[in-house]
């Protein structure tokens, strides 16, 4: 996720939370069984999830869910691939790369997360990409999404001669920024909210996805996503619609009530303090892309990353049948 992972695994989530449990669930059991199993990742896509995973365990939700978070997104596509799940929430990468490897068994029904990656700095002069000529940035994820994203970009504004130094974890960047402000580096959500409350001299130079953005390359900058196995799809249209639609009003709630969704993503072992949730998910950029919107905006990014490396989307381009444009209901 967030952090460095494998070329397949994307910067999409980690989590700045250390003492909770490696996975925690929520579940809606009723005497005629436990609904759609889903999993999602510590980090932005679960946050997005904890409203609609609180309904559910009050069953308060239309649909009856099983929900897991896990650490790792390798955890939660094996029980995809497996049957475990019925659905998952995973880097946008890590979908393309799972629907080659199992020959077209997942589907994508939406864009859970946007970007989440940012540059912060101390140093008042950087305000864009083009800033970081002749700097040296410190980052996570070599060889995977977070690289491939600052160097399209930094291709993309003319820059070559900026230095990318990459650490193993964002928890490694957080403490080099507090020791030094003038750093520069490239962190995700919410480990940024966490690096500026230990250093008040750091500051949000700026966002990657409005660098994206700015391109105007017909596509966007992509964290997360939602996928279903093939055959929950076709058997269970109805429940996966139901799911669509709840899922997007617990993303609107995280997006208008951060107070509440706050809370929950403590509740839920997401992070481990109410005061980080609260600053970082106004920046998560959590929102519920579908249809049309979702596969041209996915596509593009999946483009992008294929240009750069083959092996970040699992080695070809996932063709039509990858994208599921239901509605939600």
């Amino acid at each position: 996720g967030c952090g460095a992972k494998k070329a397949e695994s994307s910067a999409a989530e980690s989590t700045a939370a250390t003492g909770t449990a490696a996975e925690s669930t929520a579940a809606a059991k009723t005497e005629t069984g436990t609904g759609l199993r889903g999993g999602a990742l510590k980090g932005p896509t679960a946050m997005g999830l904890v409203n609609l995973m609180q309904d559910s365990q009050d069953g308060k939700s239309e649909g009856k869910y099983e929900f897991s978070i896990a650490s790792q997104p390798d955890e939660v596509a094996s029980k995809l691939v497996s049957g475990e799940l019925d659905l998952a929430l995973l880097p946008a990468n890590m979908a393309s790369a799972l629907y080659n490897k199992t020959e077209g068994k997942i589907a994508v029904v939406n864009i859970n997360t946007l970007g989440v990656l940012y540059c912060v700095s101390g140093d008042t002069n950087i305000h864009g990409v083009q800033d970081l000529a002749g700097k040296t940035v410190y980052t996570t994820g070599q060889g995977a999404t977070p690289e491939y994203v600052l160097r399209y970009l930094l291709k993309e504004n003319g820059v070559t001669d900026c230095n990318l130094e990459f650490k193993s974890e964002p928890t490694e960047i957080a403490s080099l920024l507090a020791a030094d402000a003038t750093a520069i580096a490239v962190l995700p959500q919410p480990f940024v909210t966490v690096a500026e409350a230990k250093n008040e001299q750091l500051k949000t130079a700026f966002s990657l996805t409005d660098a994206w953005d700015s391109l105007n390359n017909g596509s966007r900058l992509v964290t997360g996503v939602t996928v279903v196995r093939k055959d929950v799809l076709e058997s269970r249209p109805a429940e996966v619609a139901n799911f669509i639609t709840e899922q997007e009003r617990s993303a609107a709630t995280a997006v208008e009530d951060v107070d509440r969704t706050a809370a929950r993503v403590v509740a839920f072992g997401i992070l481990e303090n109410e005061g980080i949730a609260k600053k970082a998910l106004p920046d998560c950029n959590i929102t519920a892309i579908t249809g049309e919107e979702m596969k041209k905006a996915l596509s593009g990014y999946l483009n992008v990353l294929y240009e750069a490396d083959p092996k970040a989307v699992g080695g070809k381009l996932p063709d039509d049948a990858f994208y599921a444009v239901t509605e939600a209901k």
